[in-house]
């Protein structure tokens, strides 16, 4: 490292092979401690702690004025590296087998009282998010940032010995087709026209290719004004990747090394290769998501053979009409609260279930020791109807079995929340350390949507059909297309997707009729990247992983906002800066824009700026 005149050592160096030496050390009173006069700091930077120790029958002047020493005062001390006495060492801490006996320290700043305590976790996530900085000095944070930052090194490094280029692309550009809002920012110099925020480098990542580069890949800003959650933000952080010349097993060999090198890099644990891979039809129909947990079972079962034939009207009526019957063993979950089974029913009625009340069969023994199926259900079942289901379901005492008929989308939505909320209930990832990585295959290229009645892109307007079904994109049987689509997943987090691209101008243009875009919206929106495939693009494809997520679960965090250094809250506003902020009028008049809006009562009162 560079030589540094502030100190010699940082606060994590001092070893038992330092003890006689005078070192100089700088940081942050961690926190100080008076035993009988003799003064004990622990000295904290961004490496570790050391113990500085004060006392007064060494150097009585000294020791008298660390007593004003006070916790985050941020401190340069000089002393002697000396072994603690024999019982005092803290093998916690690496440097706790010595101490730094002061001869001098100078008070580099003072620090005021805190607004909230460092060692203790804060559930006030506002107050954190005010004082982010402050944040930031605690020991889980400060790590979470260097984890992050040996992850995004590990995958320089790993695309870089891949032959990938990384390039920089616009942040002000039009607006792209990626399904959520995008940020707009007026151009001055161009009165009433504006730049978008890239939601995602997709389009210039393509032209790269045309370009002839290859092999591209960038740690790129991305931007979406939408509603957030725990793992998303308005402004996020993607490893962007695309290759020329490649088919999908190109792109998940490369992927799979990238994340496992990066996981490396970060948690030091080595990733089984390859990962399982799964068709989309499968991982809804067995999990209802997209984005399956794995890591435990609750699968979701098909009782199309069991009751095909049924004197139930409701599964016989929903099965005729091409309807779905689903169900789900939770084992050994009978003894289910009232609290929980209204949740349950909640969050079935949030995923779309038009009844008040999940249909369910309840195993338990009565006073007699009697085996009872507990349900309004069973008394509608056959014999050949019950012995089926309870073999089919391996249904034993104590389970708790739920069904759901319907449309295969609903049950799928439904019961795959539902699946989730029983194994949260149970606890059955409690103590789950598994890292269940797999590769979700064969989206649909296309989902018709009821609101608009139009077809719309699963992932972009800029995937490319399967070869063998492009014939039935022809036909217009839009819902039947697969895409050569693909989404690397972990534990139900969905880490990246990608795609082959479409790199033909004709079946481009047609993906855009399909979509409802006009001659005139092709030209206007699109107009660049047609035009570019007419002087010969490459076959190509690619993948972007979000960064911020696979550093939250290298991490063990939940939440994403836990691995940004400024991350906004969930209301997308930065308590720090306080952004967003209100505009001057001259500003906005310079722009060329007028504010319509009109501050309610409170917000006045608060200042918000009145109508411009």
């Amino acid at each position: 490292m560079i030589p540094n005149a502030y100190r010699s050592h940082h606060c994590n160096e001092v070893r038992e092979s330092h003890i006689g030496q005078s070192v100089q050390l700088c940081g942050w009173v961690n926190s100080a401690r008076d035993h009988g006069g003799v003064i004990f700091i622990d000295l904290r930077d961004r490496e570790g702690l050391t113990q500085v120790v004060f006392r007064p029958e060494e150097n009585p002047e000294l020791a008298a004025k660390s007593h004003d020493l006070r916790d985050e005062d941020v401190l340069q001390v000089q002393g002697k590296v000396s072994a603690r006495l024999e019982g005092t060492e803290n093998s916690k801490i690496g440097t706790g087998e010595v101490e730094i006996v002061a001869t001098g320290f100078t008070i580099l700043n003072k620090a005021d009282v805190l607004p909230f305590q460092l060692d203790r976790e804060l559930s006030n996530e506002d107050l954190r998010m005010k004082y982010r900085y402050l944040d930031l000095r605690r020991e889980r944070l400060n790590r979470n940032i260097r984890t992050r930052h040996k992850i995004t090194t590990a995958a320089r490094n790993h695309l870089d010995a891949e032959g990938f280029i990384e390039v920089e692309t616009p942040i002000l550009s039009n607006p792209t087709p990626e399904g959520a809002r995008d940020f707009l920012v007026p151009a001055r110099l161009s009165p009433s026209k504006f730049f978008a925020l890239p939601q995602a480098p997709q389009q210039y990542k393509q032209l790269l290719m045309v370009a002839g580069l290859e092999r591209y890949f960038q740690i790129a800003r991305c931007f979406r004004d939408e509603d957030l959650r725990a793992d998303r933000q308005p402004e996020f952080t993607q490893i962007d990747i695309e290759a020329s010349f490649v088919k999908q097993d190109d792109i998940v060999t490369l992927v799979e090394g990238l994340v496992a090198a990066m996981f490396k890099a970060g948690r030091g644990v080595d990733v089984p290769l390859p990962f399982l891979r799964m068709t989309y039809q499968e991982a809804m129909d067995r999990y209802g998501s997209d984005k399956p947990d794995t890591r435990f079972g609750l699968e979701i079962t098909n009782m199309a053979d069991v009751f095909a034939n049924s004197g139930f009207k409701i599964f016989k009526g929903t099965l005729d009409s091409g309807g779905v019957v689903r169900a789900i063993n939770a084992k050994g979950f009978a003894g289910i609260t009232t609290g929980q089974m209204i949740r349950l029913n909640e969050l079935a009625i949030e995923a779309g279930m038009k009844v008040k009340q999940l249909a369910f069969i309840k195993v338990e023994r009565d006073a007699n020791g009697v085996l009872e199926y507990k349900s309004p259900l069973w008394k509608f079942f056959s014999e050949e109807e019950k012995v089926a289901l309870i073999a089919k379901l391996g249904i034993e005492e104590n389970d708790l079995v739920f069904f759901y008929a319907g449309s295969w989308e609903d049950a799928s939505n439904i019961l795959g929340r539902v699946r989730l909320e029983i194994a949260s209930m149970q606890q059955l990832l409690k103590d789950s350390t598994a890292l269940n990585f797999l590769w979700v295959v064969d989206f649909p290229l296309l989902a018709h949507d009821a609101d608009s009645q139009s077809w719309v892109a699963v992932h972009h307007p800029f995937t490319r059909p399967k070869a063998e079904d492009i014939p039935l994109l022809d036909a217009g049987d839009y819902g039947k297309v697969r895409a050569e689509a693909y989404d690397v997943v972990l534990n139900g987090y969905e880490l990246g997707g990608g795609s082959i691209r479409i790199h033909e101008g004709d079946l481009q243009s047609k993906m855009f009729t399909v979509l409802g875009v006009s001659e005139e919206e092709k030209v206007h929106k699109f107009g660049h990247l047609l035009d570019a495939f007419r002087f010969g693009a490459p076959p190509h494809g690619g993948l972007a992983l979000g960064l911020d997520r696979i550093a939250m679960l290298v991490s063990g965090e939940q939440s994403i906002r836990e691995v940004i250094a400024f991350p906004k809250n969930n209301r997308a506003c930065d308590l720090m800066t306080d952004s967003p902020t209100s505009i001057d009028f001259k500003q906005l008049r310079e722009l060329y824009i007028q504010s319509t809006y009109k501050p309610k009562a409170k917000e006045t009162e608060a200042g918000a700026t009145p109508e411009a």
